[in-house]
Parts: C-alpha cells; structure tokens; sequence
C-alpha cells in the first residue's frame, strides 16, 4: 500500500536525490551518518517547500530521516520543548 504524495511534495528539492541520502542505512553510525544527515541538510536548505515538509514530520510524529532541514534527533527536541510548555 503506498502513501498519498501531499501536493507540496511534488515540489521538494528531494525529489532528485537518492532516498537512501534521508534515511539511515541500518547500523550507521558516527562520521558516516553525520556526513549522510550533512548532505541531506544541505538539499533541504535548498528546498521551497522546507517549512511545509517540517511541518508534516512534526505533526506526524516522523520516527526516522531528515525531513525539512531536521533530523530525527532534532525533531524529537522540539516535540520534548513544545510538550514541556
């Protein structure tokens, strides 16, 4: 069953780059996943559609990946703020 694309990410900067630049390959770890989340942070600075792809993560609770400029790390951090308000 695939998911619905939402109309902005038609437009994400993403769309042209591997998926596997997102999303942790399995025991990645250290400088390797740094450098992955670097480039992956570099496409979405780039992106027209950052806020609205940040927005969707949030909202949903987005578990794994970089998705509007964020990783999975940095999400968490900001749910755990927006929470403790």
């Amino acid at each position: 069953m695939s998911r619905a694309i939402e109309p902005w990410q038609e437009r994400g900067a993403c769309r042209s780059v591997p998926t596997d630049r997102f999303f942790s390959p399995d025991n990645e770890r250290g400088r390797a996943r740094d450098r992955r989340v670097r480039e992956a942070k570099r496409v979405c600075y780039t992106c027209p559609v950052r806020k609205p792809c940040r927005d969707h993560a949030l909202r949903t609770a987005e578990p794994y990946g970089v998705w509007g400029g964020l990783d999975e790390h940095e999400r968490a951090e900001l749910r755990r703020q927006v929470l403790s308000r």
